[in-house]
């Protein structure tokens, strides 16, 4: 009970954060967005023609109705229709969504779980080879772009100069296997490029904790190496892993599938995204950036509730 009202209490603190995330979008994306009313009207518009296109686009409503009718547009997931294509936007949002999740997640996943183990195994044998070895590839997959990975990767497994095993471009799923084929080259390059950072964080967050006088303690009293990784370092690592791994979310839902789904033809939330700022789309756009902005807030309150959940020791005020 204490546990839910930690949570609602969180939630409702971060509505002042959601409207303020959104206010800024609103200003970016819609106030202070490109003016449409030229590329609507015809030449030598009279003054008149010119007032009702701005009427009908809704640009002489106050400041305070046009926030509130985004406002709407966000809490009932209709924007309108697409500048290029004249689809719903959240028709859109709907069908790339998922794909872009389906695209993006076992990278993610593994990026992080295998970072959490090499920066174990590299933070045990701290200053040994085996540590030099896991921070030396760490700094390559670190250092070399995410492009020229995607392309490397793509070169040697999918094209026929290389192995040929998996799809240049494209998704034509209709099974698990094609699911699996699709997948394997856009997760090899984004594990990649994610365990050169993630492991050199683990690392840094697991070699501070081992320092700890419990440690130490238990260290001394004979602790098994399993245990004392798991259970005493570990377990009180949590909390900073758990921020950068919430807090990447949002952006490897939008920036990441944006650059894999852009070269690989992927028709993800990323690959719209990117064709709607080439385009100028301002519906996909303003629904992007403001989605993006909620869940950056959503993320930032469950954040807090994980902290709790993880280690008790922090206060439920």
């Amino acid at each position: 009970m204490e546990m839910l009202q930690y949570a609602l209490r969180k939630f409702i603190t971060g509505i002042p954060l959601i409207i303020g995330v959104t206010l800024i979008s609103f200003l970016l994306m819609v106030y202070f967005g490109p003016d449409k009313t030229y590329e609507l009207v015809g030449k030598n518009a009279t003054p008149e023609q010119i007032q009702e296109i701005r009427h009908q686009l809704g640009y002489d409503k106050p400041f305070v109705a046009r926030y509130l009718e985004y406002l709407k547009e966000l809490a009932t997931f209709d924007f309108g229709y697409s500048d290029s294509t004249g689809e719903r936007v959240n028709s859109i949002l709907k069908r790339t969504v998922p794909i872009s999740l389906a695209l993006i997640t076992p990278g993610f996943v593994l990026g992080n779980l295998l970072g959490i183990a090499l920066a174990l195994v590299a933070a045990y044998y701290r200053g040994h080879w085996v540590d030099k070895l896991i921070m030396g590839g760490s700094v390559v997959g670190m250092s070399v772009s995410f492009l020229i990975v995607i392309i490397a990767f793509q070169i040697l497994l999918s094209s026929n100069d290389g192995l040929g095993w998996f799809p240049v471009r494209g998704w034509n799923v209709y099974s698990f296997w094609d699911y699996l084929r699709y997948i394997t080259v856009p997760t090899l390059a984004t594990v990649f490029v994610a365990l050169g950072y993630n492991t050199r964080f683990y690392r840094a967050v697991i070699v501070e904790e081992m320092g700890r006088d419990h440690v130490r303690t238990a260290k001394a009293f004979g602790t098994p190496p399993g245990e004392l990784l798991f259970k005493h370092i570990l377990k009180n690592a949590m909390i900073p892993i758990i921020t950068r791994i919430m807090f990447s979310i949002p952006l490897v839902v939008i920036s990441g599938s944006l650059l894999v789904e852009s070269y690989f033809g992927i028709p993800g939330v990323g690959k719209v995204t990117f064709d709607a700022i080439t385009t100028g789309d301002q519906p996909i756009l303003k629904a992007v950036v403001g989605i993006t902005a909620v869940l950056f807030v959503i993320v930032l309150i469950l954040n807090d509730i994980f902290y709790k959940l993880v280690d008790p020791r922090v206060s439920l005020k």
